[in-house]
């Protein structure tokens, strides 16, 4: 009876080993959250978000278990050009004063090719929250020498509808386009 209570136990160790979660943190210094929109069907507009934060995390060395979760601070908009910053926080577009963040939680990571990632989600913008799938692409992991941790880099992509998120309404489509592109391109620190 010994036995088999210690052979129990051991096994049940080695199998929430087999499991544990590894958790992935955003490095801000190497990651940057993108969009382009496209202005009066002519030229694209890109932006960023200065400030965000992100964090993986997986039991499993290829990601195919992961989970990703997003926060973005709509404040933190930048496009290069002040008054449209201004103007993108108000009311008529983000609404900065009413809804502060973006969020991004995934509810599959699934791996379709070799570092090719299918990443659906529910995306929370200007108060809205919709699913979204996401194209993401694993550039690899490999040791900082600086500061020898594990670090992971990722290119996601993906295209949302502003109407989907009652987002900038007011102007349409031959204004501005109503697909939004969405570029991350990030490092994760393993933690």
């Amino acid at each position: 009876m010994k036995k088999t209570a210690l052979l129990f136990a051991v096994c049940s160790v080695l199998s929430l080993a087999g499991v544990a979660q590894t958790t992935w943190s955003l490095d801000p210094a190497h990651s940057k959250l993108g969009f382009t929109v496209t202005h009066m069907m002519i030229s694209d507009v890109d932006g960023q978000f200065s400030k965000f934060d992100a964090k993986i995390t997986s039991s499993k060395e290829d990601f195919s278990d992961a989970v990703v979760e997003l926060t973005a601070d709509v404040n933190s908009v930048n496009t290069d050009n002040e008054k449209r910053d201004g103007h993108l926080k108000n009311e008529d577009f983000f609404d900065a004063a009413k809804y502060s963040t973006i969020t991004f939680k995934s509810k599959s990571f699934q791996k379709v090719g070799e570092n090719k990632y299918k990443v659906s989600g529910d995306l929370t913008l200007h108060g809205v929250t919709k699913p979204v799938t996401l194209d993401a692409t694993l550039r690899g992991t490999t040791v900082n020498p600086m500061s020898k941790k594990t670090v992971a880099g990722f290119k996601v992509t993906g295209t949302i509808k502003r109407a989907d998120f009652s987002f900038g309404t007011k102007y349409p489509n031959a204004m501005l386009s109503d697909e939004v592109t969405i570029t991350a391109n990030t490092e994760f620190i393993k933690g």
